[in-house]
Formats: structure tokens, C-alpha cells, sequence
């Protein structure tokens, strides 16, 4: 499975890309879609920045970190709608959508909800084994990747499970 990870920002939304392949993630690229001017026009290069990544990847999962109440509501609200810019991309290129909170997507890379982020990029860049540490925005969106594909993973493994456990009580 390739899996496009995405945090996204107003003025700056970070992309990380992995392919996951029997129960290891590999990197495939990663980086930020830096956006200027107003607000709608902001909205409209963060839509064709992910579209464009889609694009350039063809992945098959779209994950993406969930807004949080900051303490300022307009910043919440831009947010949103940055979030929302980068999902129609998503439903458009036929992607499922899965949302994580930040919360669940540091417990999954580094194994503490409340990691701070230089934790969750050094973490990045050892679980990816990468040569150098991400910027903050792109590791944050790798992150949100490996969070998926452990989350994904877990569930078919429980799934799995399960499975076994109805087959062993139908016997």
C-alpha cells in the first residue's frame, strides 16, 4: 500500500509519501507546500499542491491529522478549511480518507501522546531510516503515514484474529 500523509497548515501543509510493504514502511518522498496571498487562494494551491502529489505518487490511502481547538478560533477555522482543501483533492483522486489526532499520531511513532515534535522527527527519521532529519512539517506528515499504516496493520491483524477465533467456534 502507498499511503500519502498529510499535516496540514494554512500557510504551510506538509506531505510525506510511503509505500508499506509486508509490515515495513519505506519512504518515497516527502516536503512542504508552502502558499501565499488570501485566503482562498491559499485553499486553492493547497488543493492543487495535493492533487499534484497524488499525481505524482498514485497512492491508496489518504491520511490526515485531525484540526485541534487551538487557542485562537479564526486560526482553527483556516485550519479547517486547509484540511478540507486537502481532503476534496483526496476524494477526488477516489482515495479513502482516514483522520487521526495528534495525540494518536504521536502515541503511534513515538509512544507518548504528548511527544514534542522534535521527538516525533527524530523518530521519523530513524523508523524511515532516513539520512537526514525531515523539516518539521514534512516529518509531522510521515508521521501521520506511519500512524496509519500501524493502525491499518492492527486491524487486519485483529481482523485476523477474529476470524480464527468465529472459524475455531463453528467447528
Amino acid at each position: 500500500m502507498i499511503i500519502l500523509g498529510i499535516d496540514p497548515g494554512s500557510r504551510v501543509t506538509g506531505y510525506g509519501v510511503l509505500r508499506y510493504q509486508q509490515g515495513k514502511p519505506y519512504y518515497m518522498g516527502s516536503g512542504c507546500i508552502r502558499v501565499s496571498g488570501e485566503l482562498d487562494n491559499r485553499l486553492n494551491q493547497i488543493f492543487c499542491g495535493v492533487r499534484a502529489i497524488i499525481e505524482e505518487f498514485s497512492p491508496n490511502q489518504f491520511a490526515i491529522e485531525q484540526v485541534f481547538m487551538a487557542k485562537n478560533p479564526d486560526s482553527a477555522l483556516k485550519l479547517g478549511q486547509a484540511r478540507g482543501a486537502a481532503i476534496v483533492a483526496a476524494t477526488q483522486g477516489a482515495l479513502p480518507v482516514a483522520e487521526y489526532s495528534a495525540r494518536q499520531i504521536k502515541q503511534a511513532v513515538v509512544g507518548r501522546g504528548s511527544a514534542e515534535k522534535s521527538q516525533v522527527q527524530h523518530m521519523v527519521t530513524h523508523l524511515l531510516d532516513l539520512n537526514a532529519t525531515p523539516q518539521s512539517d514534512a516529518a509531522d506528515a510521515l508521521a501521520v503515514a506511519l500512524c496509519h499504516a500501524h493502525t491499518t496493520q492492527s486491524l487486519i491483524r485483529l481482523s485476523g484474529q477474529a476470524s480464527k477465533t468465529v472459524r475455531g467456534r463453528l467447528r
